[in-house]
C-alpha cells in the first residue's frame, strides 16, 4: 500500500490528503472496512451484496468527506501544532461520521432498513392523515445507531491517526539520519588532500600568482559547497562546476599525470540532486586510478537525458594490481553516495558499479526533477 506523504515543507503529521495517492489509499482501506463488516453477523443481516453496497456507500462518504475537509483545512491545521491538529482532526472525523450516519438514517434506512427492525416499527400517515406511511422507529434504535458508528469511526480514527503520527515521526528520523551523513560527506576533504593543495598554492603564489588566486578561488568553492547547508539540495550545473573546480586543483598537482575529459552537453543543468553527489566519485577516480599510478590517469564524465531520467556516469583508469593494493577501501564513500541519493530521490535513483580490468565505471541514474517533494 502506498506510504502516506506528508506535505513539501510541512512539519504537520497528517499525510496530504489532496494527493491521489492519498485518496486511493482511503478508498481502499474503507472498502477493506467495509467488508469486515458487512462479514461480521452483528451487521451482516440478509441482503448479501446489497448490504455490502450500503456499508461501502457509507463508509466512502464518511472517508471521503472527512479527507476532503481535512485537505481543505490543511493550513489552519498546520498553524494548531500536531496536538492541535490531532485533536481537531479526531473531531472533525467523528462530525462527518455523525453527520452521515443522520443522513443516513433519515434517508437510507426506513427504506433499506434490517428486517430485524421490522417487528418494532409502526406506521401511520401524516397528521393531515395524507401521504405514504412512514416507520415510526423507537428512539433508542435511532440511537443505538448512531452511538455504533461513532464507536467505530473513533476507533478507526484513533489506530489512523496513530499510523500517521508514527510513519511521521519515522521519516523525520530518516531525514535527520540523511541530513547527518549528507553533512558527514561534506565535511570529510581528505586532510592529505588538503595538505597537498595548500602546497600547491605556495609553490605557484611566486612563480604563477594569477593561477595560485584560481587555485585558492577553487579551493573556497569546495570548502563553501562542503560547509554548507546539508538540507539544500544542489542542482546539476552546480554539482558539475563543482566536479571542475576540484579537477583543476588536482591538475595543477598532477600535472600531466591527470586527464580528464567531459561530455555532458545534453543533461538538464537544473535537474535537483544531493550537494556532492558527483565530486566524491571524481575524487574517488582521482584517489584510486591516477595517484597510484606512476603513469598516472584518465577520468572521463559522461551524462545523458531522456526527458525524464538522468544518467551520469565517471569512468577511470585502473592501475596495475601491485599499485591497486595500496589503496583500497573506497566502497565506503560509495556506499554513502548512493544511500543519500536513494533517500533523496525516495528509491527513485540507482547507483551502479561496474569495475574491470582496465576500467572502473559508477552509473549514476535519478529522475529529472526541478522541485524538492
Amino acid at each position: 500500500m502506498t506510504e502516506p506523504r506528508t506535505a513539501p515543507g510541512s512539519d504537520l503529521f497528517l499525510p496530504d490528503f489532496c494527493s491521489i495517492h492519498m485518496v486511493l489509499a482511503v478508498v481502499v482501506v474503507g472498502e477493506l472496512l467495509a467488508i469486515v463488516l458487512t462479514l461480521n453477523p452483528v451487521y451482516a443481516g440478509s441482503g448479501g451484496f446489497m448490504r455490502l453496497a450500503l456499508v461501502s456507500l457509507f463508509i466512502q462518504w464518511v472517508a471521503l468527506g472527512s479527507s476532503a475537509l481535512l485537505c481543505l483545512l490543511r493550513r489552519g491545521l498546520e498553524r494548531l501544532g500536531n496536538m492541535g491538529a490531532a485533536a481537531a482532526s479526531y473531531g472533525l472525523i467523528l462530525g462527518v461520521t455523525l453527520a452521515v450516519s443522520e443522513a443516513a438514517w433519515r434517508l437510507v434506512l426506513p427504506q433499506l432498513a434490517d428486517p430485524r427492525l421490522a417487528a418494532v416499527w409502526e406506521f401511520s400517515h401524516g397528521p393531515d392523515g395524507l401521504g405514504p406511511p412512514r416507520p415510526l422507529v423507537p428512539p433508542t434504535v435511532h440511537l443505538d445507531f448512531l452511538l455504533c458508528n461513532l464507536g467505530i469511526a473513533a476507533v478507526v480514527a484513533l489506530v489512523a491517526l496513530r499510523y500517521f503520527y508514527v510513519q511521521h515521526e519515522s521519516k523525520a528520523r530518516m531525514e535527520s539520519e540523511t541530513r547527518a551523513r549528507i553533512q558527514a560527506l561534506q565535511s570529510r576533504i581528505r586532510p592529505h588532500f588538503l595538505f597537498n593543495s595548500m602546497n600547491t598554492i605556495a609553490s605557484l603564489t611566486r612563480s604563477e600568482p594569477a593561477l595560485a588566486e584560481q587555485v585558492t578561488e577553487d579551493l573556497a568553492a569546495l570548502f563553501r559547497v562542503s560547509l554548507g547547508d546539508a538540507s539544500e539540495p544542489g542542482t546539476l550545473a552546480e554539482e558539475l562546476e563543482v566536479c571542475r573546480q576540484y579537477l583543476r586543483i588536482e591538475a595543477q598537482r598532477l600535472g600531466e599525470r591527470l586527464a580528464s575529459d567531459s561530455a555532458v552537453e545534453g543533461v538538464p543543468g537544473d535537474a535537483l540532486l544531493p550537494a556532492l553527489t558527483l565530486q566524491p566519485l571524481i575524487e574517488n577516480a582521482v584517489y584510486h586510478g591516477v595517484e597510484p599510478a606512476p603513469d598516472g590517469g584518465h577520468i572521463r564524465l559522461t551524462g545523458e537525458f531522456d526527458g525524464q531520467t538522468v544518467r551520469m556516469s565517471v569512468e577511470n583508469t585502473v592501475p596495475r594490481s601491485v599499485e591497486r593494493a595500496q589503496r583500497q577501501g573506497h566502497a565506503m564513500a560509495l556506499d554513502n553516495v548512493r544511500q543519500r541519493v536513494e533517500a533523496f530521490f525516495e528509491g527513485e535513483a540507482r547507483l551502479a558499479v561496474h569495475p574491470g580490468e582496465e576500467r572502473f565505471r559508477v552509473d549514476l541514474e535519478f529522475p529529472y526533477r526541478t522541485t524538492s517533494r
